[in-house]
């Protein structure tokens, strides 16, 4: 079922993906409310520079506060309607909860309850929330699929992303609250996020500093531009799950239900080497890379690469957007956002 949004919560709103979600919808003349709490896990300017440009949008509305904070949150909703919640706040990074565990129970587990319990009290028609690749954890079958099992997490972050999978079914069966889930896979663009290898790697070439290549460079990911990530997004958060008829508790299908729920992979559909992506981070940049091989860190896994069947059957909707340009794209804005910070060798 598609639904027609006119007003949309978006949480993390100052983040990457919630910032240029929001954007998204503003220009489509959807009303925005955006919940953020700022927190200092990177640089909070570049939050606010994300802001800035939101809030020249009379159709944006902000609110500093943390999800995991109930009565904050319910203040929230018991002030607007929203026809549809994006959910996209939340502790990230894998490395992080190997330091920080409480960090992502606070925002990842309260704090989704508390979004499932104002969406499911205050008649929200939609709740699509963040999940992501990493939930696939230990499996080697390869591309992961949503009807994959899923229950072999390696790192706490990712248990918290399922937990929200397991949360969000269970409040699908329970109240009827259509519930989309997104695994998205290692996103990169515009207005990044400076723990990201992107950004880590083209500011520490730009600045002749050595950059830090876990597993030897062994690696494969599934980097997914940003615009690709938006429009599926977008698309999604129109179309409202329907019970799959087929359904059966002897053979359970993980990625569908017999309640209005639905899970999809968000990824480009073509894993890269690290190598070769480092490759097109020099090129774009015009300087070779001085690299440090180290082992693979705790928590990290191999390889990913999405089966995007699902999304391209029900939305109509294969992310494509080749590597080579996102990159360009990304280091066009850096180049401009930090031109005072540059040094050239």
């Amino acid at each position: 079922m598609d639904i027609n949004i006119k007003s949309a919560l978006v949480t993390g709103a100052a983040g990457f993906i919630g910032f240029h979600l929001s954007l998204r919808l503003l220009k489509e003349g959807i009303y925005v409310t955006g919940i953020d709490n700022l927190n200092p896990y990177y640089d909070v300017s570049l939050k606010e520079s994300r802001l800035a440009q939101l809030t020249r949008y009379e159709k944006f509305t902000f609110v500093r506060a943390d999800i995991s904070d109930k009565n904050a949150t319910e203040n929230v909703f018991a002030n607007n309607r929203f026809d549809v919640v994006v959910n996209l706040a939340a502790q990230a990074g894998v490395r992080y909860s190997l330091k920080n565990p409480h960090s992502y129970i606070n925002s990842n587990i309260v704090g989704f309850t508390n979004i499932l319990e104002c969406c499911r009290h205050n008649h929200v028609q939609h709740l699509v929330f963040a999940s992501s690749s990493s939930v696939y954890g230990a499996n080697t079958k390869m591309p992961f699929s949503v009807h994959d099992n899923v229950d072999h997490p390696v790192s706490l972050y990712a248990a918290t992303k399922k937990a929200n999978e397991l949360m969000a079914h269970s409040y699908s069966h329970l109240y009827g609250l259509p519930c989309t889930g997104l695994r998205f896979f290692t996103v990169y663009g515009p207005w990044g996020r400076p723990d990201m290898a992107l950004f880590l790697f083209a500011d520490a070439i730009l600045e002749n500093k050595p950059i830090k290549v876990f597993n030897h460079g062994k690696m494969t990911r599934d980097f997914t531009y940003i615009d690709d990530i938006i429009e599926g997004v977008s698309r999604i958060m129109k179309k409202v799950p329907e019970p799959n008829p087929g359904w059966s508790g002897n053979n359970p299908d993980p990625g569908t239900s017999y309640a209005r729920y639905k899970i999809y992979n968000i990824g480009n559909n073509s894993p890269v080497e690290l190598m070769k992506f480092i490759e097109l981070i020099e090129k774009a940049v015009g300087k070779k890379a001085e690299m440090e091989l180290l082992d693979l860190q705790p928590g990290d896994v191999v390889s990913t690469y999405a089966d995007v069947d699902d999304l391209i059957k029900d939305v109509g909707f294969k992310p494509d957007t080749p590597l080579e340009t996102g990159i360009k794209e990304f280091v066009n804005w850096y180049v401009d956002y930090y031109k005072k910070k540059i040094k050239q060798a």
